[in-house]
């Protein structure tokens, strides 16, 4: 089988998720789609059953709270057993040939792969957030402006530019895979969630990297506007598990301290931001 499951993990977004899905629904190779939402106040779910009833290969779950997105992907993947897995946000607009060029890249490797693709906003800048290293947070406690260089510069030459990481927006790999690692790392409520799979799937020698060719709108955020404060905090709260994970048992008393220090006073920072622009 080399059928394509999508699985987009949706909350609060009514404003994208139709578009997303007819995008969906019409995109080659994909023979399920898997709406996971969590605990949504507006039109979400009204979309995402209008769409249900429109196509079969469609079905939701309805969480009565919001677990996370890194649950959300795990109860989305669970519920089907296509061989291919492919992670859509539900701000995010693929073509019709995305995926299917995307799973015929991956079909073409040697071994396991985790791939993303060239993502752009609405006036075509690419993001930085596509292709990225790993952080190493005690290097960036003695060098603060290493933080703003984790982007991998985009190497147009290579098809298929290998890295630490790519976006958690739009990502593919083969269920194989997903199921050795054990799926996303639930302990994440939204952010670094990526960060972690990528690196647990690379401990596993899989290749993990962009598809420079392919190139897809994501309309950044569109489910995080309404509640900043609680995006933040878990932005801020997943880098602080990642760090714990994968860096801090290498690392002295004083150098935890001092990320963990820094973590949080980026945070007050930005929601001292947060509050001078709702004055």
């Amino acid at each position: 089988m080399s059928g394509i499951v999508a699985v987009v993990v949706t909350h609060e977004s009514a404003s994208s998720i139709d578009d997303c899905l007819m995008r969906l629904r019409v995109a080659h190779g994909v023979h399920e789609i898997r709406v996971v939402d969590n605990a949504s106040t507006d039109d979400t779910m009204e979309i995402v059953q209008r769409h249900a009833l429109q196509d079969a290969r469609l079905r939701f779950i309805a969480n009565p709270d919001n677990p996370g997105f890194a649950v959300g992907c795990n109860q989305g993947a669970r519920d089907t057993d296509a061989p291919w897995l492919a992670f859509v946000n539900p701000d995010l607009m693929v073509e019709a040939d995305t995926l299917s060029r995307l799973r015929a890249h991956a079909s073409d490797m040697a071994g396991a792969v985790v791939l993303g693709v060239d993502l752009v906003d609405e006036d075509g800048v690419r993001d930085v957030a596509a292709r990225r290293r790993d952080p190493q947070f005690a290097a960036m406690l003695r060098s603060p402006g290493a933080a703003s260089k984790l982007g991998v510069p985009v190497d147009d030459a290579q098809v298929l530019q290998p890295v630490d990481i790519v976006s958690g927006a739009l990502m593919l790999m083969p269920r194989a895979l997903f199921d050795r690692i054990g799926g996303f790392d639930e302990g994440y409520r939204l952010h670094a969630e990526d960060m972690d799979l990528c690196r647990r799937a690379r401990a596993e020698a899989a290749l993990v990297a962009v598809a420079n060719d392919i190139r897809v709108l994501h309309i950044r955020g569109v489910s995080s506007r309404a509640r900043p404060v609680f995006v933040e905090w878990h932005k801020h709260r997943g880098l602080w598990r990642y760090f714990r994970k994968f860096e801090a048992a290498r690392c002295g008393t004083l150098t935890r301290a001092g990320v963990f220090g820094a973590i949080w006073l980026h945070f007050g920072a930005v929601l001292a931001r947060i509050v001078l622009r709702r004055r």
